[in-house]
């Protein structure tokens, strides 16, 4: 990955070997390593067995997790907020593990509307409750910095499973309950 990070500071038609530049391929790398650590992750060890069991069967919801992820079109990051609910039926996921699902995803190339998907489902999958709500609320780096350049769009997503998807009350809390 260096020397290709190495090339392309030559394609761009700046010295890789100038002292500002000598160290970037080797830092761009770790860079881009790190931002896609979740296609060297594994779901089950992240979740680790933090599902336990309860007797709570009202909505549970995390708001503003931070959301940082590359656009899988232009390889520029997209970032923004998203905010996790699910009703559960006599499990309950570990908290922690439900902003470690979305990192999870969000550290691959992607777009939003899978990503939203993707958090969903895991959730769902994990704890097998009555129903998962995902909304995230983002802000393109392609959009902004380059093509249209609108620095004041914001892009949002949602997917609502089981009872979010089937009851507009339980949907309308979750929407109401994740604004600010």
């Amino acid at each position: 990955m260096e020397e290709s990070f190495r090339q392309i500071i030559e394609a761009i038609g700046d010295d890789p070997n100038r002292e500002g530049l000598v160290r970037t391929p080797e830092r761009a790398a770790k860079a881009f390593e790190f931002l896609t650590q979740g296609y060297r992750q594994n779901i089950d060890d992240l979740i680790n067995q933090a599902v336990f069991t309860s007797d709570t069967d009202e909505m549970v919801i995390l708001r503003n997790i931070e959301v940082y992820s590359l656009c899988e079109h232009h390889l520029l990051p997209f970032i923004g907020k998203c905010h996790v609910a699910y009703l559960p039926a006599g499990k309950v996921l570990g908290l922690s593990k439900i902003a470690r699902i979305v990192d999870f995803f969000a550290r691959r190339l992607q777009i939003q509307e899978v990503l939203t998907k993707q958090i969903a489902d895991c959730v769902n999958d994990a704890i097998e409750g009555k129903g998962v709500g995902v909304v995230i609320e983002a802000q393109h780096m392609c959009m902004m910095m380059r093509g249209v350049e609108k620095q004041n769009s914001v892009m949002t997503t949602s997917c609502m499973l089981g009872h979010f998807r089937s009851q507009s009350e339980t949907r309308n809390e979750f929407l109401r309950l994740a604004k600010p």
